[in-house]
């Protein structure tokens, strides 16, 4: 499997809510940072689903080497 794309050496922070759905992108070539937008297709990842359990500002992995995916766990600060 190729590597991911670094999108960005930091998190994003989203605002999310509760009960909604989202889909972190995991390869790193979505336009939409840090969401998912389909430009996987054909590159063996896929996006990570969560679905929000409360309504509160969450930091999505920008790298895409994270642990914790698709949350940051600072793994951008020794890239």
């Amino acid at each position: 499997m190729p590597e991911s794309v670094i999108a960005q050496r930091a998190p994003f922070a989203m605002e999310v809510e509760a009960g909604r759905k989202y889909a972190w992108c995991a390869c790193g070539r979505s336009a939409t940072q840090p969401l998912c937008d389909g430009s996987h297709k054909d590159t063996g990842f896929s996006p990570v689903i969560i679905k929000a359990e409360r309504s509160e500002t969450v930091y999505f992995c920008g790298c895409k080497r994270t642990g914790s995916a698709p949350f940051c766990d600072g793994t951008h600060k020794v890239l």
